[in-house]
């Protein structure tokens, strides 16, 4: 979306709001489809931005969910329980009961206590669910190598299940290919063991490459997609071999958000200018985690002619009573004015349901989604004092 476009709907639905765009979404979904091939499945983690939920069921095979919560979105949006993973690294007995009879029939275990609570649920019911087993990267996440070599050799004891595949995502937001290859020739080495010490036959691969998606300013974004078309022959190697699926979210959905925020006073204090906007880090905290030291792409929107005025360097800080509320230390503006609307892009993965948003009860953003048939609004603001104040 060009800046007139954001702009408008600053003027039509306010600030602070979300914009998430549908139409570049799709054509970043299908360039990244072209680079992996047909052989190579994609999965989106709803958890980078359940409101893009709507196109991506649309746009990829698999939605991966990884909370009750999650899964209740997905219900009310009316996502085909089939194409659903069932993720999480915390599943109670209710939890896996409840996704079993909503239609849900793929799941990850992530420790032997999940393969035993599927397995019991799945009896109850006389069902035999698919199930993929997580493998650590050395985190809380997945179980160890041996937990999951016990598993496979007892599998016969577990008749609910159909231990279909392995699971594997070792972290985000990471630059050096390297790693990538290494897990890959790493997951294909352990296939090959477990098919010859175990005579278990992996059918399928879930694994998050977790690749880097540029944030800052200082940052090339000319080939966001340039990391998956890189890693791209190591994947359809594997694919050879098994059925693949790579997870991801904030790859996927990082480029198709703007977060508009309109600029409410501005001061210099002790020689420093300084520009209060109405949202701050309960919005973008991802961006503001970094502490404000790294510049964010921000487009400047004015509605009039550019001023005559030198640029000069502002910190930029939200309205919460806290000086932690810095979204960038020093950025540089030409004649920066309340009423001026500030433009973040790349905004499209984690910020909005990442933030502290209930502290100091200022109200939620709006969300409004671009597509084809133009804007509309997908969440109206919400009022943070209605969740804080006591029911006395």
């Amino acid at each position: 979306m060009d800046n007139a476009a954001l702009l408008s709907i600053a003027r039509q639905f306010g600030t602070p709001t979300f914009v998430f765009d549908e139409l570049a979404l799709a054509e970043r979904m299908r360039g990244a489809k072209a680079i992996v091939g047909p052989d190579v499945h994609l999965c989106y983690s709803i958890k980078a931005n359940p409101f893009l939920i709507p196109a991506m069921k649309k746009l990829t095979g698999l939605l991966e969910v990884c909370s009750p919560g999650e899964l209740a979105i997905c219900e009310q949006l009316h996502v085909a329980p089939e194409t659903i993973l069932f993720s999480g690294v915390n599943k109670t007995a209710a939890d896996v009961r409840r996704a079993i009879d909503a239609g849900v029939r793929l799941f990850t275990a992530e420790s032997p206590l999940h393969v035993r609570l599927l397995d019991e649920a799945a009896r109850e019911r006389g069902l035999v669910l698919p199930t993929l087993l997580r493998l650590t990267a050395g985190s809380q996440f997945g179980m160890d190598e041996s937990d999951l070599r016990d598993i496979l050799a007892r599998r016969a004891e577990y008749p609910g299940l159909r231990i279909v595949g392995l699971h594997y995502f070792s972290g985000t937001q990471r630059k050096k290919l390297d790693s990538q290859r290494k897990e890959l020739a790493m997951l294909e080495a352990l296939m090959d063991d477990l098919k010859q010490s175990l005579g278990f036959v992996t059918e399928r691969l879930e694994y998050g490459p977790g690749l880097y998606f540029p944030y800052f300013a200082h940052e090339d974004d000319s080939d966001t997609l340039a990391p998956l078309r890189e890693l791209a022959p190591d994947l359809q190697r594997v694919a050879a071999r098994t059925e693949l699926t790579i997870e991801m979210g904030r790859f996927f959905a990082s480029a198709c958000g703007t977060y508009l925020t309109e600029v409410v006073d501005t001061k210099v204090n002790c020689g420093c200018g300084y520009a209060i906007v109405d949202g701050g880090i309960h919005h973008v905290n991802y961006l503001g985690g970094n502490m404000g030291m790294r510049v964010p792409r921000i487009e400047h929107l004015r509605g009039e002619a550019p001023r005559e005025t030198e640029a000069r360097d502002w910190t930029l800080c939200g309205s919460l009573c806290t000086t932690a509320d810095v979204l960038v230390r020093k950025a540089s503006f030409d004649s920066l004015t309340p009423g001026d609307v500030l433009a973040f892009r790349y905004i499209g993965a984690y910020s909005v349901t990442e933030g502290p948003a209930l502290f100091l009860s200022r109200d939620m953003p709006r969300i409004v989604l671009h597509g084809a048939s133009g804007d509309r609004l997908a969440r109206d603001t919400v009022h943070a004092s209605d969740l804080n104040c006591p029911r006395v």
